[in-house]
């Protein structure tokens, strides 16, 4: 991890296209700019943390689902052997 100290109104460039400007500082807490192309997504890290935790849980979902479907074709498959049609 890069560690750099700023002052107010001083930035810092990401990858020539991402720029993050110090605009405040009161007491702990910090407020910054984030300039930077509409096609980079940018997310607070809690934010993040929960839609990603939301995807895993979606799918193992859809995987539980899928298992029971190909459960119940399997079953049907069996029958359908068993009777031989």
């Amino acid at each position: 991890m890069l560690v750099l100290g700023r002052k107010v109104n001083e930035s810092i460039i990401i990858a020539d296209n991402v720029v993050v400007t110090v605009l405040a500082v009161d007491g702990e807490r910090v407020k910054i700019g984030i300039d930077a192309p509409s096609d980079i997504s940018i997310l607070r890290q809690e934010l993040y943390d929960a839609v990603k935790e939301e995807n895993l849980r979606a799918m193992k979902a859809a995987q539980k689902r899928g298992d029971a479907m190909l459960s119940s074709l399997q079953v049907l498959l069996e029958k359908q052997k068993k009777s031989g049609k």
